[in-house]
């Protein structure tokens, strides 16, 4: 069946059945592979895309479910908050095997959109969820705070 869905400000038609996970189409059908497949059961955050702004696992959510939402994947990342946060995850020396990244970037970007200066429990609940097979997480944290400050000023 024909989807037509808004990925990276840009629609696109797709014909594929209506239970086929976003996560598919973005990679298989769109060719945008930043987004990682992890479980498949929403469990680990690789998948990790927004939808409307709010962080949301691919793996499970089917096309048919997206209708006029836009999506975007971490290949359009764009203003302050993805610039704050890509500098310091390299000055933090996040990312290790890097699978896990895009899901973490991503989920890091929507909570400091919602909230500028997040204490360790606003990160925790926001980042729970994506899972780091090298347990880079305190390196996460000291990330997120030091792009939080860089956005303060």
């Amino acid at each position: 069946m024909a989807h037509t869905i808004t990925v990276n400000g840009t629609r696109h038609s797709v014909d594929v059945d209506d239970d086929t996970p976003l996560l598919w189409v973005l990679r298989d059908n769109l060719g945008l592979t930043g987004t990682k497949f992890g479980c498949g059961v929403a469990q680990c955050g690789a998948c990790t895309v927004h939808m409307d702004g709010q962080p949301l696992r691919s793996c499970s959510m089917p096309v048919s479910a997206i209708g006029e939402a836009k999506i975007t994947t971490i290949e359009a990342l764009a203003g302050k908050e993805a610039e704050a946060i890509q500098a310091a995850w390299v000055k933090h020396d996040v990312p290790q095997c890097g699978y896990c990244q895009s899901g973490q970037v991503m989920s890091a970007i929507a909570l400091l959109k919602e909230i500028r200066k997040p204490t360790d429990r606003d990160i925790d609940l926001a980042m729970n969820g994506n899972l780091c097979r090298c347990a880079t997480y305190v390196r996460i944290r000291a990330a997120i705070h030091d792009a939080a400050r860089t956005l303060e000023g």
